[in-house]
């Protein structure tokens, strides 16, 4: 999806598939990946001026169509186009139809096979909406390497639920990425939902639950495959776990604490 016109194809069909799996299963919630109305290439990324949307662009019509057919909400991640340059940026519809908001990416990833700070400009606010009682936010990709941005939104504004929209190709950063997605589900102990871009490059999403151990492994999607997954969260499982491993209550207000020993040391950069 290099061109207005593969873009708009690709929306269609996407959004019949998506339809026609509400149609057999209905859903509060769906979640689609990082920039799911275009390719995640400098091909595509050359066509911004052409390729970016507006909030109320042809992603939201389709989508916007959909929810108000299924009575769902829909997350979907599209190219943005602002004052001045590009966003990567996630938007909510609502059931009614109505925008809920939308978060444009803080942390723009530009290694491996990322080349995004040269394309896009970095967001400036977060996004908080709620579904049947669950206060959830969304991040997107890259965002996940910063602990800081999962740990704010959980500690200061309430989130039980973080969904992570990527793109994450399988580069040299690939293995380490499931191991984030469960560091930040059990550090803050809430659901994490890490949506991957299905394909040869992509793949292997994965869901984690508040707490893991051995009997209660996070659902790991397929290596490759495009696919559906229905999953259910329950509160009650924040509770028990934050009641049974209480590191988050145990926090200090501050630790910048005095250090002994060696002398200080330059700022991380």
């Amino acid at each position: 999806m290099a061109s207005p016109g593969g873009r708009d194809a690709h929306l269609k069909n996407l959004g019949a598939r998506v339809s026609r799996e509400l149609s057999n299963r209905r859903a509060d919630l769906v979640v689609l990946p990082e920039l799911s109305s275009i390719d995640y290439s400098r091909r595509a990324f050359n066509q911004l001026e052409a390729l970016s949307e507006s909030l109320d662009g042809p992603s939201f019509k389709v989508w916007r169509a959909i929810a108000r057919e299924h009575a769902t909400h829909i997350a979907y991640s599209f190219p943005r186009r602002a004052e001045r340059g590009f966003r990567i940026s996630l938007a909510v519809v609502a059931p009614s139809g109505n925008l809920l908001g939308h978060y444009d990416k803080l942390h723009l990833a530009d290694y491996g096979a990322s080349m995004e700070k040269q394309y896009f400009q970095k967001g400036g606010h977060l996004f908080v909406f709620e579904v049947n009682g669950l206060r959830i936010a969304p991040i997107i990709c890259y965002d996940i390497r910063i602990p800081e941005l999962s740990r704010t939104l959980v500690v200061e504004h309430g989130v039980n639920m973080i969904v992570h929209a990527g793109a994450y190709y399988r580069d040299r950063s690939f293995y380490s990425w499931h191991q984030f997605a469960v560091s930040r589900a059990i550090e803050n102990q809430v659901f994490f939902l890490s949506l991957n871009r299905a394909g040869d490059d992509y793949g292997h999403s994965i869901f984690c639950r508040p707490w893991a151990d051995q009997e209660r492994e996070p659902v790991v999607f397929a290596e490759h495959e495009e696919q559906f997954r229905h999953l259910t969260v329950e509160c009650t499982e924040i509770k028990s776990a934050r009641r049974r491993y209480s590191f988050l209550k145990d926090r200090l207000e501050s630790y910048n604490l005095p250090v002994i020993g060696l002398p200080a040391a330059a700022p991380a950069k």
